[in-house]
Formats: C-alpha cells, sequence, structure tokens
C-alpha cells in the first residue's frame, strides 16, 4: 500500500503541473533520475513521452529492463535505460536535453546533494520542470510518534536522518532548505506537495483494500496532500522547480 500510494500521488501532482506548463498532447522529453523498476518511466511512455531512465543499482536496471521487455514496441522504443549515477549527468547528457526531470527518492541517499541538484537544473530547457520527491525532515518525529516509541520521536525532533524500513540511516530534507538550494540553481520552486500524509505508518506488505475504498484513501491521501497543515507533517514532500 505504501508504495501504491507514493506512485499514485505523485503521478496525480506530476500531471497537473505537467498539464499546467506545456499544451495537450505535446511529447516532452524525459529525464528520470534514480528511476528504480521505472514505474513513472513507463507510465509517462505510455502517455506519449520520450524518457530516459537514468539508475545506477544493476538490481533495479534488471528489473525496469524486465517492466520494459512487456510492453508494446511502440512504448519500448520511447524509452532508454542507461546504468549511471545521477551525480554524473554531466557526462551523459548536455544542457538543455529535457523538459522534465525526475529525482524521486534518490536524495536520501546522497550526502552533499547541492551539486547533484545544480547538475539536474542544468539538464532542463529553459522553462523545464524539476520534480524533486525527498523525505520530510520536519516530520521525522511522525513516524515513531504514531507507532509509540517515545525514545524514538525525541530523538527524532533534533534530527536530519532517520533509518529506513531497509535499515540504512539516510538523509531527510526540509522545506525551506530546499527552497533556497531551488532559487540557487535557478529552479525556483513553483509548488509543492506533501505525500503520505495517513498512510506511511503502515505495514509493509498490507495489501489494498477493494477498488471503492481504494480510491477514497487515493482521494484524502491527494486533498491532505496539498492541504496546510496536513501536507506539513507528510512523510515525503513533492517539490517542483521551474527553470528559469
Amino acid at each position: 500500500m505504501r508504495n501504491t500510494v507514493r506512485q499514485e500521488l505523485v503521478a496525480r501532482q506530476l500531471d497537473e503541473q505537467i498539464a499546467a506548463r506545456y499544451p495537450v498532447g505535446q511529447r516532452l522529453r524525459i529525464l528520470d533520475v534514480g528511476m528504480g523498476q521505472g514505474t513513472q518511466a513507463l507510465r509517462l511512455a505510455r502517455a506519449g513521452h520520450t524518457v530516459t531512465g537514468l539508475e545506477s543499482a544493476p538490481e533495479m536496471l534488471k528489473a525496469a529492463h524486465e517492466s520494459l521487455a512487456g510492453e508494446p514496441a511502440g512504448i519500448r522504443e520511447r524509452v532508454r535505460l542507461i546504468e549511471g549515477d545521477g551525480r554524473d549527468t554531466g557526462v551523459h547528457f548536455l544542457p538543455g536535453s529535457f523538459d522534465v526531470v525526475l529525482c524521486h527518492g534518490v536524495l536520501m541517499y546522497v550526502q552533499e546533494p547541492d551539486a547533484m541538484l545544480a547538475g539536474l537544473a542544468r539538464m532542463l530547457a529553459p522553462g523545464g520542470l524539476l520534480s524533486l520527491l525527498v523525505r520530510n525532515a520536519d516530520a521525522l518525529a511522525m513516524r515513531p510518534g504514531l507507532a509509540g516509541d517515545w525514545t524514538g520521536t525525541l530523538t527524532a525532533f533534533d534530527s536530519g536522518t532517520y533509518t529506513n524500513r531497509l535499515g540504512l540511516v539516510v538523509r531527510a530534507d526540509r522545506l525551506d532548505a530546499l527552497t533556497a538550494t531551488l532559487a540557487g540553481i535557478a529552479a525556483p520552486l513553483h509548488a509543492w506537495y506533501g505525500v503520505r500524509v495517513f498512510t506511511d505508518n503502515v505495514a509493509n506488505k498490507t495489501e489494498l483494500p477493494a477498488a471503492d475504498e481504494l480510491e477514497r484513501l487515493f482521494a484524502a491521501e491527494d486533498r491532505a496532500g496539498r492541504t496546510d497543515p496536513y501536507r506539513g507533517v507528510a512523510a515525503l514532500l513533492h517539490l517542483c522547480g521551474v527553470r528559469g
């Protein structure tokens, strides 16, 4: 459920931002950095866009290739998969090569992300959209607090790291700091959303509810993710910057 909610909410939010910036039917050049198994990349390719996926983990790249192999030929030809690190986009691409750059669930694994973000911004054509999905450092106390872990809760208030469900200690980001960074790399923040306000603490293997109940869940998460004060305590933040 957690991954389904994340992917659905990010897809709705991303489509909203793309629709607001580009004419209906325009075929966009999209770069998905750290694309994982390719959920968003394939979805966007199915919508008619040309998508380049950059992924450094061989097992994730293998999963993306396997998913792509099951798509019709017309979709497969719109997707290019490259093994590479998001910090090395300048090695693979020319500046201004893309209309949209996605970087979802990656920054938490990068100790010093500012240089990488600057590189991603350079990949955008003027007016292009930079989509970031990060762990919300301003809400790190929510997960342990709702689980009744009071020691962890008190520690999380002043922390910039957390232990994820893989057992790795990784970074989280604060909205004000990323807002300043985006302004500094000439891709100032245009819009932001919360992702997983209500469902972050569900167990990893929680099954999805029936279709009508799932749609109500999506509606509640979607509304909370764009409404104060709820979005401020979401587990994840989806930030959209626009290249000047």
